[in-house]
């Protein structure tokens, strides 16, 4: 499991990316089936004001369109913390061949604990599921970063980064909803 602590590094140091940025702290890497890296990601929830970037969906984007593929059979994903129940499910459409992840994480988790998606009859595919690979160093950057947020006090905890102008992204050119529908 050398191999797998190495890749996991990867998934850690986005995980202090993240940190860096005042982001919760998970970080993910991709490799394809011969081992070469494909995308590296952390979560931009925060910044991109997106309750769907964690690093995980961000990472299976980034792979999918290195790829030009919209799955990534015979690939692995290494993630610092145990993915969501979202990222769970996006794990599977994607069809990845193995999942690795360090912290458990029973409290939000969707693998190991909660929802367990691939337990689920409606779970469609299932990769193989590695849990714990360097564990002890996820949950220390996880408890870093919780433990400096709750000693910078309240404020602290409700500043969001402000993410540049230049780097927002456009999603639909239609105006914003209303409640009053044209006759």
């Amino acid at each position: 499991m050398k191999r797998g602590l190495e890749r996991m590094t990867l998934a850690f140091a986005e995980a202090l990316k993240a940190a860096a940025e005042g982001e919760v702290p998970v970080g993910a890497a991709i490799f394809d089936g011969k081992g070469r890296l494909l995308a590296c990601a952390h979560n931009r929830m925060e910044s991109d004001r997106d309750p769907t970037a964690h690093a995980e969906i961000l990472v299976l984007r980034a792979a999918c369109a290195r790829l030009q593929a919209g799955r990534l059979e015979g690939c692995e994903i290494y993630v610092s913390l145990e993915p969501c129940p979202m990222c769970a499910a996006a794990i599977g459409f994607a069809r990845l061949r193995r999942l690795y992840f360090a912290a458990y994480d029973p409290k939000g988790g969707g693998v190991e604990h909660g929802a367990r998606i691939f337990q689920q009859k409606s779970a469609f595919h299932c990769p193989e599921i590695y849990g714990g690979i360097g564990e002890g160093r996820g949950r220390e950057i996880l408890a870093t970063f919780f433990r400096e947020r709750r000693q910078e006090g309240p404020k602290a905890a409700r500043e969001t980064p402000a993410r540049p102008q230049s780097a927002r992204i456009s999603v639909s050119s239609r105006p914003p909803h209303s409640d009053h529908e044209p006759s």
